[in-house]
């Protein structure tokens, strides 16, 4: 008998509940990036997780984070170069950007980064000599790909499988963002990746916007042949990066508008920037310690990110000597030969709870290289930063936040202790920074849902949909002609002109006809009266 103020029909609810949750579950089939992408990555994996869903990873059985602490069937495949083989491809192009940066599109992609990429292309070619996971995968009946397309194996898989894909990225290289969209940038107001130009240019900065754009055509589908060619090969037919990404159900990019400058958008693309950040936790004893003992002046968070943690050594006692110069205590991340004259206020430690770190109050500035995670953590928090940004989207994002007065960039090559002194007093002292950092904070959090919870939504979305084909835009179909409607112009303006060539000659027929006799008849009058 049910107890008193038990309904009797309530553990017959709580199992319909429970039903219909385990009649949503799906299996998903997670192909990761490496690295730092993995890390907000797993975060949406997790949440999937927790709401019942099946998870598989397929990863190479070498990486740096991949398949680490999670509940999930991890799925390993042999590849043909070890750790130290990523690691030296990695630290040979992170150690050109302290010496010659390559901080356009054509230097990036015909330079030190295209060894690094195309190891990290090579795996795919792996994962499908692996007959036993590929049959795996066939066998598995999954509902939907989650994917980083940075190494652009996990479309190659979509495709392979015939499934609907959700891409997680940054952003995407080149110009196939729009392709795969099929959703226009205009040239004049949209600046291209890596160029650090606002939405408002210059004549000549549109010039080079449009040159970088060409540069990107022409040169881009040479960087990504190795990944292509194992595309091709696996597909067993010629394959396009613009084939591969055409066939995204939903694109989840980790921006938003208060980052990224007002732009087209179609309806399959999801912003969801701040996915990292969440609210800060209590410090440990050693952390907790520190700040504490900053007394009245703070601490100052500096970290390069997760992928750099050495610097030439000439470089790191220049800032060793700036830091030495505030009154601030320093909280350093760095794992490189300690610098000779680092001050007393400055520590040194391997790893930090930096999200933490910068929610506490007494945090007064985050000198950042300005990775996404970074900046969103720092937009998140209210936290002025200065900016040394070294590659890839770091330019870019840091020109956004100085351009919106929450932090100063510098040259990391160039600047001086002098420089970063002067950048450190200024968006600490300066009250405009702190002021500007919190308005974008304020505007970040203004939104109707998480995150992370719109994140798990359209991959759930894509799984019990089978895709989202109504969502993609019918110029996936067209030609390049008929895209820019130049059958269109052609057919008209052919119209045009046979319209006035028909008019032109009943004119001129006319007109023989009108004034021709006329002349006719004068001529012969005349020629009678001689």
């Amino acid at each position: 008998m049910a107890p008193s103020g038990f309904p009797a029909s309530l553990p017959l609810c709580v199992c319909l509940l429970l039903a219909s949750g385990f009649a949503q579950a799906g299996r998903l089939l997670v192909v990761p990036m490496d690295g730092s992408h993995w890390f907000t990555m797993r975060s949406v994996v997790e949440k999937l997780i927790h709401n019942g869903h099946e998870v598989v990873a397929a990863v190479p059985e070498v990486s740096w984070q991949l398949g680490k602490s999670l509940n999930i069937t991890v799925k390993t495949y042999s590849i043909s170069h070890t750790i130290e083989d990523l690691n030296r491809q990695f630290k040979y192009f992170s150690d050109t950007q302290w010496k010659t940066p390559e901080q356009s599109m054509l230097s990036l992609i015909t330079g030190s980064a295209k060894g690094f990429f195309d190891l990290i292309f090579s795996n795919c070619r792996s994962l499908f000599k692996d007959k036993k996971l590929v049959e795996y995968l066939k066998q598995s009946s999954f509902d939907a790909v989650f994917l980083d397309p940075f190494d652009v194996c996990g479309l190659t898989v979509a495709k392979y499988l015939s499934l609907p894909s959700v891409v997680f990225a940054r952003g995407i290289l080149c110009h196939y963002l729009e392709e795969g969209t099929q959703c226009p940038r205009p040239l004049s107001y949209v600046p291209r990746f890596l160029l650090k130009y606002t939405d408002t240019m210059t004549f000549t900065e549109r010039v080079w916007n449009h040159i970088t754009y060409m540069e990107e055509r022409a040169f881009c589908p040479h960087f990504f042949k190795t990944a292509t060619d194992i595309a091709s090969e696996v597909l067993q037919s010629p394959v396009t990066l613009e084939d591969l990404f055409s066939q995204v159900s939903i694109w989840l990019l980790r921006t938003d508008f208060v980052l990224e400058f007002p732009t087209p958008m179609m309806p399959n693309i999801v912003y969801i920037g701040g996915i990292n950040c969440h609210q800060g936790k209590s410090l440990s004893k050693e952390f907790e310690a520190y700040v504490n003992a900053s007394g009245e002046h703070g601490i100052v968070i500096f970290s390069l990110g997760s992928m750099v943690s050495e610097i030439p050594e000439k470089k790191a006692m220049e800032i060793a000597e700036a830091l030495g110069r505030i009154p601030q205590t320093v909280l350093w991340r760095y794992t490189g030969p300690r610098p000779s004259n680092l001050a007393k206020n400055t520590i040194l430690v391997k790893w930090l709870p930096q999200n933490d770190l910068l929610g506490h109050p007494k945090t007064r500035a985050f000198i950042t290289h300005s990775g996404s995670h970074g900046i969103y953590e720092g937009i998140c928090n209210g936290v002025p930063m200065v900016m040394m940004p070294l590659f890839g989207d770091q330019m870019d994002n840091a020109k956004r936040m100085e351009t919106r007065g929450a932090g100063i960039s510098l040259n990391v090559l160039e600047m001086t202790a002098d420089d970063l002194e002067n950048a450190l007093k200024a968006v600490i002292n300066d009250k405009s920074y702190k002021e500007n950092i919190m308005h974008l904070s304020r505007l970040h959090k203004d939104r109707p849902i998480e995150p992370l919870d719109l994140a798990v939504f359209w991959v759930e979305y894509v799984m019990r949909n089978k895709g989202a084909p109504h969502l993609r835009p019918a110029a996936h179909d067209l030609t390049w002609y008929q895209y820019h409607s130049l059958d269109v112009i052609g057919f008209l303006l052919a119209i045009v002109l046979t319209v006035i060539f028909i008019v032109f000659k009943c004119c001129s027929y006319g007109f023989r006809k009108c004034f021709g006799k006329k002349q006719g008849v004068k001529k012969s009058h005349k020629s009678k009266t001689h």
